[in-house]
């Protein structure tokens, strides 16, 4: 992975969660619910005691793609189906998520729930908080259909487009000449 997809502090959680599968090779880390339960314990997103089942591992996948959906959205995507802000909205329920307030002034959220979907209740109060502090649209997933790997951009003007323009730009550059060569 190169440093420049990296997105900056917590949210690199989330941006590792959405590339837990890769469309091109056909990986998928979370193959099992032992898999997510391990993959939400290594990224201290739940406790190492974490059991999972094969409808934790369903509901982390449907959680998954629903953020995917968004990230497309964030890249020039249109809008993400309802179905992705109701999944995600299902989630938050499931994790209890709620507002903590700190003697400091400050405030988090964060689940009540414990398991996977406490660990799932992180992720979403980590995009809340990349929301409020103006990094969330920043994190994208690739325009390449076959791709959509999820990347940081760090283009001065928020215009990056593909997780890498080696690959993915690439492949869309030269599929245009070749479109635009075929139609003259």
């Amino acid at each position: 992975m190169s440093k420049q997809q990296e997105a900056p502090g917590a949210l690199e959680r989330v941006r590792a969660f959405v590339n837990t599968v890769d469309f091109e090779e056909g990986t998928e880390a979370l193959g099992s619910p032992e898999a997510l339960a391990t993959w939400l314990s290594d990224n201290r997103l739940a406790s190492p005691e974490t059991h999972a089942f094969s409808s934790d591992l369903k509901h982390a996948i449907d959680v998954r793609e629903a953020l995917r959906a968004l990230l497309v959205a964030h890249n020039g995507g249109g809008l993400p189906p309802a179905t992705a802000s109701g999944t995600l909205d299902a989630a938050a329920r499931r994790a209890h998520v709620r507002l903590r307030f700190a003697p400091e002034a400050s405030a988090t959220l964060e689940p009540t729930a414990a398991g996977v979907d406490g660990g799932l209740g992180r992720l979403l109060a980590i995009v809340h908080d990349a929301i409020a502090d103006g990094t969330w649209f920043r994190l994208k997933a690739c325009r390449e259909p076959t791709c959509q790997w999820a990347f940081y951009d760090h283009t001065k003007n928020r215009s990056g487009a593909w997780c890498t323009m080696q690959v993915c730009g690439n492949r869309a550059k030269a599929r245009a000449y070749r479109e635009r060569r075929a139609t003259s």
